[in-house]
């Protein structure tokens, strides 16, 4: 007979994590069933088997779609049209994350709900990108769903295509690809799609990833690059840029590392890295990392910034900085500018708006001498009324609100996280008038025929209230005069529910507090 074979020793220290990853499962277990909440993978698994029963496709005539962050638009590369799909938002109490696919006509400026059999569960913090192959394709990598309380979070890996043409969904099956991720980055290069970084987060330990992979839309296959070079280090919501020549830089994001025990420690990037092939490279995966110096006029430091890509640059809008103002209290810095990257020198520049004139007052003409001096009469009290409204408001703005742009020949002021903002631009003594979009971070940005869209995003007020937006801008930006309301949303403020009373807050936490203490004792 034969030696019996040896049983691997157990570390104890892989006995201790075993064992207290059991009692976390159990707690967890436990606190689900206080809330009435299933597992999310169980409740996926079910939105899944009921989407592979529907057999039908509709599309209908819808309202705008509701109030939404990190969610994505879209351009048809064949036609006038942008997608959104996805989405979450909090109303203070509740969770709620979306798998609905519109449409926007641009040319009839309305709405449609595409509704397939066979689409993917909802998600939030994904990626999608638009390609014109087999009549336009959308195509959708990963992102997170949460359950209604935000004590269950689940990271997909999943890769899905949407066909334009057909309406149709269709889940692709292939090894190889990225692990489970969310706030990753994906762009299109030569026929391939290149998903770089993200972040995992199961509730006990997170990860920052800086890996690459590549997926060949023609044969259907994932491959993991491995880039020379120093890379980037591991992040979420960086700006990923596809450059001329093939060519891809990394730009900011953020990340957080442990500095001890329930206390990390978070960082805004702002550095910048090119990726590109090797000259002599045939297979497709031979590339280099190189640091890269960021030319011309960049953003200051932050993160949550939107980004569509053109033909020749790329638009970057808004984003937010975290400030502490001491050790318990942070107070958010929200942003409402628009930044270009040149794709052939990798320059940035920041773009000033134009505003449009006032209209002018036309005089009257006179048919006699009496009518004449009358209506000079009332053209200068209309001048003086003019005058003095503008004064008042100018006086207004100044004691109320924020002055974010003031270079010494035009002046920019904006106001109310709710509203548009409506700024006033003077220079040389003649007024302007410049509608923009208020501060907010993670937006849904497309471009098609050279005017950018813009749709929600989100606005932080103090440390504890979010504010979800639902309104939708374009700009031309051939002109960058101003931006167009598309679709107003004046009941943002008051949508807030806010969260239930501290009293009930600190029972639970002092119940939890007793259930840590048991485990320990355990």
């Amino acid at each position: 007979m034969g030696k019996k074979e040896k049983k691997q020793k157990v570390k104890g220290s892989e006995k201790t994590a075993a064992k207290t990853d059991k009692k976390l499962q159990l707690k967890i277990k436990k606190e689900l069933v206080k809330l009435g909440e299933e597992d999310l993978e169980t409740v996926i698994a079910k939105i899944e088997e009921e989407e592979k029963k529907k057999s039908q496709i509709s599309e209908e005539k819808v309202p705008p779609p509701s109030r939404r962050v990190n969610c994505t638009l879209s351009a048809n590369p064949e036609r006038d049209e942008l997608f959104l799909y996805g989405g979450e938002y909090f109303n203070g109490q509740k969770t709620f994350v979306y798998g609905n696919l519109f449409s926007y006509d641009i040319k009839k400026r309305d709405w449609r709900e595409i509704k397939s059999p066979g689409a993917p569960p909802p998600r939030c913090a994904h990626q999608t990108v638009s390609v014109p192959l087999g009549g336009g394709q959308l195509w959708i990598f990963g992102g997170e769903y949460m359950s209604p309380s935000q004590s269950q979070f689940y990271h997909y890996k999943d890769l899905w295509v949407y066909h334009m043409k057909t309406k149709r969904w269709e889940k692709i099956i292939a090894t190889g690809g990225p692990s489970a991720r969310s706030g990753h980055r994906m762009v299109v290069s030569k026929k391939q799609l290149i998903v770089f970084g993200g972040f995992h987060d199961n509730g006990r330990d997170y990860k920052y990833f800086n890996d690459v992979y590549s997926f060949n839309m023609e044969n259907r296959s994932w491959k993991k690059i491995e880039p020379s070079g120093t890379p980037p280090v591991g992040r979420s919501g960086c700006l990923l840029v596809p450059l001329s020549e093939g060519k891809i830089m990394v730009y900011g994001g953020y990340s957080k590392t442990k500095v001890k025990r329930d206390v990390d420690q978070g960082t805004v990037h702002q550095d910048a890295y090119l990726l590109s092939q090797e000259k002599t490279d045939t297979t497709g995966l031979k590339w280099k990392w190189q640091s890269l110096k960021p030319l011309g006029i960049r953003p200051s430091k932050r993160t949550g910034m939107s980004m569509a890509v053109g033909l020749t640059r790329a638009f970057v809008f808004g984003g937010v900085f975290d400030e502490e103002e001491d050790e318990e209290s942070i107070s958010s810095v929200l942003f409402n500018e628009i930044y270009t990257i040149d794709f052939d020198n990798q320059r940035w520049n920041q773009v000033q708006l134009t505003g449009k004139r006032e209209p002018a007052i036309k005089p009257r003409r006179r048919k006699d001498v009496k009518a004449g001096e009358e209506e000079a009469e009332e053209s200068e009290e209309e001048l003086e009324e003019t005058s003095e409204k503008l004064e008042q408001m100018v006086v207004e703005q100044q004691n109320k609100e924020e002055i974010v742009e003031d270079d010494g020949i035009f002046k920019v002021v904006i106001h109310g996280p709710s509203k548009s903002n409506n700024g006033i631009v003077t220079s040389e003594g003649e007024t302007k008038t410049v509608l923009q979009p208020s501060p907010r971070m993670n937006s849904a940005m497309a471009l098609k025929h050279n005017v950018l869209y813009l749709y929600g995003g989100l606005y932080e007020e103090g440390e504890d209230k979010q504010i979800t937006f639902s309104d939708f801008y374009s700009i031309d930006t051939t002109k960058f005069n101003e931006w167009a309301h598309l679709v107003e949303d004046p009941t943002a403020m008051t949508e807030y529910l806010g969260s239930d009373d501290e009293s009930d807050e600190d029972d639970e936490e002092s119940g939890e507090d007793e259930e840590d203490s048991e485990m320990d004792e355990d």
